[in-house]
């Protein structure tokens, strides 16, 4: 079984800034981190491969040369080979941009790993610095193949899987043969760490660097020319003020002291 998991280095959100003039994020200084659904992805595949014969992981990441930092590190969490993406054409990419490019470049890897295709596209739900949910799903759109979102539990049985979806209800079950798309949620798993022998044998490693040349894209769907989505303004949400607090010891000091402000406040 072929699996293929989509991985993304962002910044760290406890960290970003907003430049209070320009409106835009302040990456100076921060640090960058394996997008945490993408590693819930990549734990999902490992658990794959570590239950049943013959199984091969691959990664795939779009972004700048340092984002073979997270390729390294699932690497040394137990995938088997990695691939980058990195092209300054693609800079600028929205989401329906980048969802295109990746499509374009997971049968590229496929056509390099020697197989037709990948049986499970495995990607986190989201990438915490955009909150979107879009691009997976446009993956699978542009590799026209199933897609089934928000994973919380994964069975495959031969070449079909049955997951576990979650929703702001419950769960639903669905099932689908291969070829298919998985986004993975927080609930799914508990990713690993990677080993020390692992890290060093990631260490050791060359990237294969794909351009968008290699990927074969057409250069009217990537970068700011491909990507309809116009940011207006980004902004830092004010403050909440904070509720009062009692700080009597006394129990019944403080319900009298409760009691006095919401009386004041003519809420009772």
């Amino acid at each position: 079984m072929e699996i293929l998991v989509c991985v993304k280095q962002v910044p760290d959100t406890a960290e970003v800034k907003i430049d209070p003039e320009k409106h835009t994020v302040i990456r100076a200084g921060v640090p960058n981190i394996f997008n945490p659904f993408d590693q819930n992805a990549l734990e999902a595949a490992l658990q794959l491969k570590d239950s049943q014969e013959g199984v091969r992981v691959t990664l795939l990441s779009m972004g700048p040369n340092q984002a073979e930092e997270v390729l390294r590190e699932g690497l040394a969490m137990g995938a088997d080979d990695a691939y980058l993406l990195t092209d300054r054409k693609l800079g600028g990419s929205d989401t329906l941009a980048t969802g295109y490019a990746l499509a374009q470049a997971v049968k590229k890897v496929a056509e390099l790993q020697g197989v037709e295709q990948f049986d499970i596209i495995l990607c986190g739900k989201q990438a915490i610095d955009g909150d979107t949910a879009q691009v997976g799903p446009q993956i699978a759109t542009a590799l026209g193949i199933p897609q089934i979102t928000y994973a919380a539990e994964i069975t495959v049985n031969g070449s079909a899987v049955r997951v576990k979806q979650q929703n702001e209800e419950g769960y639903i079950v669905t099932e689908a043969d291969f070829p298919v798309l998985i986004t993975a949620v927080k609930e799914l798993n508990e990713p690993r760490f990677p080993t020390i022998r692992g890290t060093m044998k990631a260490k050791r490693r060359e990237i294969p660097h794909l351009s968008a040349e290699d990927i074969k894209v057409d250069e009217t769907k990537i970068g700011l020319k491909g990507s309809p989505t116009v940011v207006r303004k980004i902004f830092t949400p004010p403050q909440r003020t904070q509720g009062l607090i009692i700080k009597e010891e006394d129990p019944s000091a403080a319900v009298a002291a409760l009691m006095e402000n919401l009386t004041a406040q003519k809420i009772i």
